[in-house]
């Protein structure tokens, strides 16, 4: 076993470190332009107009105008405030009945949570779109799925847990050609993924700025214009009265900062990304028995890799791991410490004994083909410790 005490990190899609150029952007508004952009006076009007450029190049990276973006307090609330706005309004507007959710039991629990509390405590009607064993949806079951009553559907873009890709253009379609609002959580794609919402089909889409280079603590909702939306938060008239609260203008100006960022990186590190992606999967497979890649073998992001490990406890490895150096994960950051097998595998039709081993292990701009290498030589012999003691337990 490798004896080395280098920190490696391969949590990339739980966060990535801040670009150099990100944080040199946001530097002058946390202390020479500190106004608070909703105010009239000087100080407020030089955060506005940062602020309102923020707005411009965001929109202009994803195919938006600068209206039709919003920033948030994170992509959790992003996705939120997308199903709850669209559901509330289709509540005023029904007279207070309510309708129709579509989503699938592979989500984050930002969207998942979110439906079935609108379910729960609000009357809406709700419908999990089933999944093949690669974590797909089938766009003809949502087509199947759709209602009258239908107020959105909501499928992510690409899958934080085992990195699977959804066909959302073709979702899209279907959702336009049916006249139901349709959001996707894209938090995960745009440091791999070209994002353009006309392309995508999508009335609504989140990302988080802490997963492109960008900072924590600052997310982003795109309401394409017309979308019926009631903000489900209250208070004063931010954001063009979609959400309330002093905006977070350093945090904006960094996450434009952290989309050109990636827009000027985004092809030649896919392109490398791709092959150590590639590379750490064979190598696994090959050198771990009883070893599985978890989410679509290739229809994946560039940067994710994913296993199920017959007979392991995930966390035990994990933590055997981060004994090596290795920063690794479990699955969705958000979820870590829970010793119950993922629900995403779970749907995926994964056995139990193979989804308590789930393993993430995600690149990112900094990783190496060392690290890659390095991880090569110390994952079967954790991966054989962490099974003997649970023999002898």
């Amino acid at each position: 076993m490798s004896t080395t005490r280098r920190q490696i990190y391969l949590d990339y899609s739980a966060t990535t470190p801040v670009a150099d150029e990100v944080k040199a952007a946001m530097q002058p508004y946390w202390s020479d332009v500190f106004g608070n952009a909703s105010s009239l006076h000087s100080f407020g009007r030089d955060a506005a107009a940062a602020l309102d450029e923020a707005h411009t190049v965001v929109g202009c990276a994803i195919g938006a105008r600068a209206g039709e973006v919003v920033f948030t307090g994170c992509g959790t609330e992003a996705d939120n405030l997308a199903l709850r706005g669209v559901a509330f309004a289709a509540r005023r507007s029904h007279n207070g009945s309510p309708g129709h959710i579509i989503t699938a039991p592979v989500e984050h629990h930002a969207v998942e949570a979110t439906a079935h509390q609108l379910h729960a405590l609000f009357g809406f009607d709700l419908t999990l779109l089933p999944v093949d064993g690669c974590g797909h949806v089938d766009p003809d079951d949502v087509r199947r799925a759709i209602r009258p009553d239908t107020v959105i559907v909501s499928v992510m873009l690409a899958n934080n847990e085992v990195g699977t890709l959804q066909p959302i253009r073709e979702i899209g379609a279907i959702c336009r050609e049916r006249g139901v609002s349709f959001h996707t959580d894209a938090i995960q794609a745009p440091a791999y993924l070209p994002i353009n919402v006309n392309e995508l089909n999508v009335d609504l889409l989140a990302l988080s700025s802490h997963k492109f280079y960008g900072p924590k603590g600052v997310g982003v909702l795109y309401i394409r214009e017309g979308t019926p939306y009631v903000p489900p938060m209250t208070g004063g008239g931010h954001e063009r009265g979609r959400r309330p609260g002093t905006v977070n203008v350093a945090g904006a100006v960094g996450t434009a900062a952290a989309i050109k960022y990636i827009s000027r990186e985004r092809e030649a590190q896919a392109a490398r990304l791709t092959t150590l992606r590639d590379r750490l999967i064979a190598g696994v497979l090959a050198r771990v028995p009883d070893a599985r890649v978890s989410g679509h073998p290739t229809d994946r992001l560039v940067n994710h890799t994913s296993f199920v490990f017959k007979g392991v406890d995930g966390e035990s490895l994990l933590m055997a791991l981060d004994v090596e150096g290795f920063a690794v994960s479990t699955g969705s950051a958000c979820t870590s410490g829970n010793p119950e097998p993922s629900p995403v595998l779970l749907a995926m039709g994964i056995p139990r004994e193979w989804a308590l081993g789930g393993l993430r292990i995600t690149l990112g701009y900094h990783t190496t083909e060392e690290d890659v290498n390095a991880l090569l030589d110390a994952l079967p012999e954790c991966v054989r410790r962490v099974r003997q003691s649970a023999l002898e337990f």
